[in-house]
């Protein structure tokens, strides 16, 4: 039956009924195939181990003017945090809204020797809900929690998939071969173009021929299809850009002169009083021991590179979406998983620490029927669940350790004024190796717990915003650190983590 004669029908029953008429709202659904009013259509981009501090809107060193673009019109979130420096425990954050704790994803899946497969498919989370409460919803790209995630959780339009086996429960990656390839650059041997592609990569072709574009061709397809649908949408394109080893074709490769680069202060700063695991290699690439400065400046040239190539992304996406008439009212959300580290420390990648280079992230948020800001106040990557939810109206599959970001999108910081303003992080595993790492951090303070070791960090962030001084044993910082440590006990009770009970016991000596 059509659209028309149900609406002619309810019509009819408004006459005879006064009291049906009022119920009866025609601007609701009435069939699966007609829009919701008031179901908003939400759009978000996700980019692999992307730093907050490159884009030319905040002043960074890479021109993009098309995420300078949505940045304008969008809530910035200037001091947003991730939950863990790790691929799979953050997105699982993201998309159930809860700490690793309580979904059992505290780990990256299906790598070497990771002990988890998948996120459990009882975590139905974003994707889930919101394909019950009847959106069209798509995901392009990386998933990177466990083979076919996103079609058992709904997705109708499933494509461009990342980092997956197509079968579950596959065996683990496992990388034999980039052993002797770095073995191979310590006795002065390189790669292709005489580069080393464990760090950084001149791909050939254009960028029509990288991966990074199948996903854009995939997300282009998945927004013409939505914008034809009847039904309100969620889309989710997902890439694995600019995740290392930093892989661009021309002309990225060569748009940023390493030897014109500004290097930060901390770059191979000599790591002193610091816990013993920032000195593993977890991964065969964190054994940058032959890494010529040059090395170390060619590497951030094409991470650079990269962003640029993401900007481009970002740029067609939404002018796809334009063309298609559902621009104006989209709900956009931009973000990266992580940071990444570009020798900051004398580190690369990403491992089992809480520097902000990993810890931070970019976040942008659109909501075209609110006025764009600038918020400084920390939130994080767990926030973004609840907000969307909200947007859409619907039910998750559990509680949420997150905080709706609506208020501040409304009134900026002022909404949260009077309340502690605190980031929490955490670092459990990196591929079977456990740390057990709790963070706290407010604008002037990070103190880093490290229950695997004996030594803890503390960091004055205005004094010393690079990280290089770890304070914890100064006793001028005596009182700071106690009320560092009662901020993260509190935070670790408020999201019922287990480990809390360990840290009073560790906490003893400084309170």
């Amino acid at each position: 039956m059509s659209f028309s004669v149900i609406k002619r029908s309810l019509l009819a029953i408004c006459i005879l009924s006064q009291a049906a008429c009022h119920a009866a709202d025609l601007n609701t659904q009435v069939t699966a195939g007609v829009k919701q009013e008031n179901k908003p259509n939400v759009l978000i981009l996700m980019f692999d181990d992307m730093r907050f501090d490159t884009f030319s809107y905040r002043g960074g060193p890479v021109h993009t003017p098309n995420i300078d673009a949505l940045a304008a019109e969008s809530t910035r979130f200037d001091n947003a945090m991730t939950t863990t420096g790790l691929c799979s425990p953050s997105r699982a954050a993201m998309y159930t809204g809860r700490w690793g704790h309580k979904t059992g994803l505290d780990d990256n899946v299906e790598l070497y020797h990771t002990r988890l497969a998948e996120l459990d498919l009882k975590e139905g989370g974003l994707i889930k809900s919101a394909s019950e409460a009847g959106y069209f919803v798509g995901h392009v790209g990386k998933w990177h929690l466990g083979a076919r995630g996103t079609e058992l959780r709904g997705a109708e339009f499933d494509e461009g998939q990342g980092h997956e086996p197509k079968e579950r429960f596959s065996r683990v990656y496992t990388p034999y071969s980039k052993v002797p390839q770095v073995e191979g650059y310590y006795a002065g041997k390189t790669d292709e173009n005489g580069e080393k592609h464990e760090y950084f990569i001149t791909l050939d072709g254009t960028y029509e021929d990288t991966e990074a574009y199948k996903k854009v061709v995939y997300g282009k397809e998945m927004l013409r299809k939505m914008a034809k649908d009847d039904r309100p949408f969620f889309g989710v394109v997902s890439f694995n850009q600019p995740h290392p080893a930093y892989r661009v074709p021309e002309p990225y490769a060569s748009m940023y002169d390493p030897a014109k680069l500004e290097l930060p202060k901390n770059h191979l700063a000599k790591r002193v009083n610091k816990p013993l695991a920032q000195d593993g290699i977890w991964w065969p690439w964190h054994d940058v021991g032959h890494m010529s400065d040059m090395d170390w400046r060619k590497s951030r040239s094409f991470y650079y590179g990269a962003i640029a190539m993401v900007d481009r992304i970002v740029g067609e996406l939404i002018e796809t979406a334009k063309q298609e008439g559902i621009y104006d009212d989209l709900h956009i959300v931009l973000l990266g998983d992580q940071g990444s580290m570009l020798g900051e420390h004398g580190l690369y990648d990403k491992g089992p620490y809480a520097y902000d280079e990993l810890m931070r992230m970019p976040l942008l948020i659109r909501n075209p029927h609110l006025v764009p800001k600038i918020v400084n106040r920390q939130v994080s990557l767990l926030d973004v669940t609840p907000t969307v939810a909200d947007w859409m109206g619907l039910q998750l599959d559990g509680e949420l350790d997150g905080h709706n970001l609506t208020p501040l999108m409304t009134d900026g910081d002022k909404a949260e004024a009077g309340q502690p303003d605190t980031a929490l992080y955490a670092y459990e595993w990196y591929n079977g190796s456990w740390f057990g790492i709790r963070a706290i951090r407010t604008p002037e303070l990070k103190f880093v717990w490290n229950p695997g070791d004996n030594r803890d960090e503390l960091y004055d962030l205005k004094n010393d915003p690079f990280e290089i001084n770890n304070l914890i044993k100064d006793k001028s910082y005596k009182k700071q650190r106690a009320d560092m440590v009662t901020l993260l006990k509190a935070e670790l009770a408020r999201v019922n983590d287990p480990a809390l009970k360990m840290l009073e016991h560790h906490a003893k000596a400084y309170l």
